[in-house]
């Protein structure tokens, strides 16, 4: 009897021309019925300790791996969510995807990720691709999107939660940018800064929306005359942060405080700035955006907007799963804030 359990594990009959283990194959080498076999791959409690234990062996002596696709067929249900995110190379994002995925995973989801490197129709084919799989839920980054990635999202009928930024009138969670912008921008004028610069990469929309932050704080200060903006479209980094430190000393040489949107940027701005032998904060303030690891260890350390991502993370995911079980969400819309961090670089 157990040489003819094991021809069978060695040499299933595929039923597909894939050639892919099925459950049907599975349950021919365990001596089963497929249904039994759904059921104690599931955990399900109805079926016996000694069964289960069989199916398992069977199921990994095989190689099977359970299709999500048929099985969100079957029971029109998903243990799937779709997170969207730009780059996987910003810290940011990877601190939100691990909390998302250390709030999901213990509650039976898994994460299927999904990088649009901010480009619209980037978004539009990943949202295309994995609603074709009927995920039970969706994480987006922000609210800017082409309005065919809008109609995706809309008429999948897949619950949706938006990251980053507060969004009325969808489910959200995220902070003002533009009130982040202005505050930082408010510290620096506290300080006693006249001459305050906004430097930016990338120009996502989070990022275009702290610059409008930072010119609101001039004007209300007095002193639109003097707002300038310096906005570069290629990736932010330590190597353009140093760049932009030069041209913006050596362009505008009144300049006495340069806001950086990220942290990278201000980081090698600071790095420059000792190397070349600019006092900072003495000859002119530099303060950045999102608190990144390492900012605390500059020299001199940085000022900058500490972002609650982890908390993002966290409270998104919790309130897709709501969304997924028909759960009512009480607060829709939730503004987790930040903080300024004050440093000696201001």
């Amino acid at each position: 009897m157990p040489s003819s359990k094991t021809t069978s594990a060695a040499s299933p009959r595929r039923t597909r021309a894939t050639g892919r283990v099925t459950l049907a194959d599975v349950a021919q080498a365990a001596g089963v019925s497929p249904i039994t076999v759904s059921r104690a791959l599931r955990g399900e409690r109805a079926v016996a300790q000694e069964l289960c234990e069989r199916v398992q062996a069977a199921a990994t002596a095989l190689g099977y791996v359970p299709d999500p696709a048929a099985r969100a067929l079957a029971s029109s249900r998903s243990s799937h969510v779709a997170v969207l995110i730009p780059k996987l190379s910003n810290t940011l994002f990877v601190e939100l995807l691990d909390a998302v995925q250390t709030t999901l995973v213990p509650a039976g989801y898994q994460t299927l990720i999904g990088v649009t490197h901010y480009d619209a129709s980037e978004e539009e084919a990943v949202l295309r691709s994995f609603l074709a799989h009927r995920p039970a839920g969706l994480i987006v980054t922000g609210r800017d999107r082409s309005p065919a990635a809008a109609a995706l999202i809309e008429g999948s009928g897949v619950p949706c939660v938006h990251v980053m930024e507060v969004e009325p009138g969808s489910h959200s969670v995220g902070f003002s940018q533009r009130d982040a912008g202005r505050a930082i921008t408010q510290h620096l004028l506290d300080s006693g800064r006249r001459r305050v610069v906004y430097v930016a990469a990338q120009l996502d929309p989070r990022t275009l929306e702290r610059g409008e932050g930072y010119k609101e704080a001039l004007v209300q200060a007095g002193l639109g005359e003097s707002v300038n903006k310096v906005l570069i479209a290629e990736p932010s980094s330590m190597a353009l942060g140093g760049a932009m430190l030069e041209r913006v000393l050596r362009e505008t040489p009144e300049t006495d405080a340069i806001f950086f949107c990220n942290d990278d940027l201000a980081q090698g701005a600071l790095l420059a700035a000792l190397r070349l032998g600019v006092a900072v904060p003495g000859r002119v303030a530099v303060a950045g955006f999102n608190d990144l690891p390492g900012s605390d260890q500059m020299v001199p350390p940085l000022t900058t907007v500490a972002t609650p991502r982890r908390q993002i993370g966290e409270q998104a995911a919790q309130m897709l799963m709501k969304l997924m079980r028909g759960q009512p969400v009480e607060q829709p819309n939730v503004d987790l804030g930040f903080q300024v961090v004050r440093r000696a670089s201001t």
